[in-house]
């Protein structure tokens, strides 16, 4: 049977779910007796012209005939039946089972691929299993008292499961993996739209629930999960990985080692560093957040339609080139979302962005971020960038009086270089502690003087954006890994048998890639 793909599917805000498959058989020149099979395929908004804001739609329509004349017109393409992952037929029996290091989604997906084709594969996490993760971060925020083992960025899920959960990916993926991550999501209980929607989003409160899903699945298969199992070492047996120290002191074997660690694990790449792995450092951004009303930035974005019920919450992305060259842009928006205290060592303070699945915070807040490299870290070695995030972080952590509060600054109070004595209209989202300070003394000059310019920039694109009263926060360093563990065309290191893969690994940018990342990984060590 034929299928066709429409693209640029255009409906007024106001149409009914029957409409969209009425417009493309209208486009096919069919009737409604010749339909076999209709699916959306994504759904977006066209807002650039706010007097006539419309949905996009890509769908799939699958004809019980081919049509008496040829389909023709713009968006409208001839396509095979929609491809489905398949997992490479293995070609490798271990000796022993696969150790995989660390349950974000590089380590999940790369376990669940393993264990459903019979490689047992145990999977190590530092921190707590989700839930006893959850209490752990409740106490943070309410008592000031981090565990170092299980907070923001360190637990069941990775540091992705305190984020807005957006799924949107920009890496090409040809072996449509992206649709099967998607598919195991929903089925743990993530909403159904992530499949469809152009910018897919699960929310902190739905991946809970997920990630204890995909771990049990995985338990189901054969696989093994063990938390509070920190692993401190590599083990060598001549050219390649024979396994792993847990604890320091524990001793595992493994016949391949995944490195899907997070790009917080800075004691990781401390003793990879020290048992000679190839690392470099790598490019990141650094910054701050910042707070507007989100009916705001609704209004900015969608005109006098921003409050239609059909319209999602309203977000952006915005990039500027600084006088002096480097790149600011906005990072990790969260429409009507929270300000989190992602910090993971003490007495050093870094923040974040969380939304729930609902985004009905009363504030959106965005990380507003300049580019750094390795000639700003100052040092030599692959470390370098490491410790120039620790250097700022604990600036932060003393500006905000200690105990873990975050501090927070107007944008009139930071672009005149005083710290705030009070708040304006915006109230702040932060989970936890907060503390009016100055700013700019934990950033370097270029990268504050590149901030205000930014914001004054996007000002033009989202009037308000530079409003006396946004709220700052501070300091957003956890953008990406600061350190590369290298790795060859076969995803393995120059050890054999060890393979980086992940964010913190340096190969991977948000949760879609890195769960990408982990199942070429689980390919690789199936299929060598």
């Amino acid at each position: 049977m034929p299928f066709y793909r429409i693209r640029q599917l255009k409906l007024p805000l106001d149409h009914a779910q029957s409409d969209i498959e009425r417009k493309a058989l209208q486009l096919l020149g069919v009737r409604a007796a010749d339909l076999a099979g209709f699916s959306i395929e994504r759904k977006s908004v066209d807002a650039r012209d706010r007097r006539d804001i419309r949905f996009v739609y890509s769908v799939i329509v699958e004809l019980k005939r081919e049509p008496s004349a040829a389909p023709t017109g713009n968006g409208i393409q001839s396509v095979a039946v929609n491809g489905t992952y398949e997992f490479p037929p293995p070609r490798r029996t271990l000796d022993g089972r696969p150790v995989i290091v660390g349950a974000g989604p590089a380590g999940l997906f790369c376990a669940l691929l393993l264990a459903e084709h019979g490689y047992r594969p145990l999977l190590l996490e530092r921190g707590d299993d989700v839930d006893a993760r959850h209490r752990a971060v409740n106490a943070f925020f309410e008592t000031g008292i981090l565990d170092p083992e299980s907070n923001i960025q360190f637990g069941e899920g990775g540091a992705g499961t305190y984020s807005d959960g957006k799924l949107a990916t920009s890496i090409a993926d040809e072996g449509f993996r992206s649709g099967r991550i998607l598919g195991e999501l929903v089925e743990a209980g993530a909403p159904p739209e992530i499949r469809w929607e152009a910018k897919p989003h699960v929310g902190t409160d739905y991946l809970r629930g997920v990630v204890r899903r995909l771990r049990e699945k995985i338990v189901s298969l054969g696989g093994e999960v063990r938390f509070r199992s920190r692993v401190t070492g590599i083990l060598l047996s001549g050219d390649r990985a024979s396994g792993v120290v847990v604890g320091g002191s524990e001793r595992i074997d493994a016949a391949a080692v995944v490195l899907a660690i997070g790009h917080s694990a800075r004691d990781s790449f401390r003793f990879l560093h020290d048992q000679g792995l190839p690392l470099e450092r790598k490019p990141f951004a650094i910054g701050l957040r910042v707070e507007h009303p989100q009916e705001m930035i609704s209004r900015g974005q969608y005109g006098d339609a921003w409050k239609h019920p059909a319209l999602p919450v309203a977000d952006y992305r915005l990039t500027h080139r600084a006088a002096d060259g480097r790149g600011v842009y906005t990072f990790c928006m969260c429409p009507g979302g929270y300000v989190v205290n992602s910090s993971s060592e003490p007495g050093m303070i870094a923040c974040n962005g969380m939304s729930d699945f609902r985004r009905d915070s009363p504030n959106a807040n965005s990380a507003v971020v300049v580019t750094v490299g390795p000639d700003d870290f100052g040092g030599e070695g692959a470390l370098a960038g490491m410790e120039f995030q620790r250097k700022w972080e604990r600036l932060a952590f003393e500006a905000g009086g200690g105990a873990f509060a975050l501090p927070v600054q107007t944008f009139v109070d930071f672009s005149e270089g005083r710290p705030s004595a009070s708040l304006g209209a915006v109230t702040p989202s932060v989970t936890g502690r907060f503390a009016l300070a100055d700013l700019n003394g934990c950033l370097p000059d270029y990268v504050a003087c590149a901030i205000r310019e930014g914001m004054r920039a996007f000002d033009a694109k989202i009037p308000g954006f530079a409003r006396p009263d946004a709220l700052l926060t501070g300091v957003e360093t956890r953008t990406s890994s600061p350190v590369r563990i290298l790795r060859d065309e076969r995803l393995e290191s120059a050890v054999r048998c060890l393979y980086p893969c992940g964010e913190g690994a340096g190969y991977a940018g948000g949760i879609m890639s890195a769960a990408i990342d982990g199942m070429r990984v689980a390919e690789t060590i199936a299929t060598r």
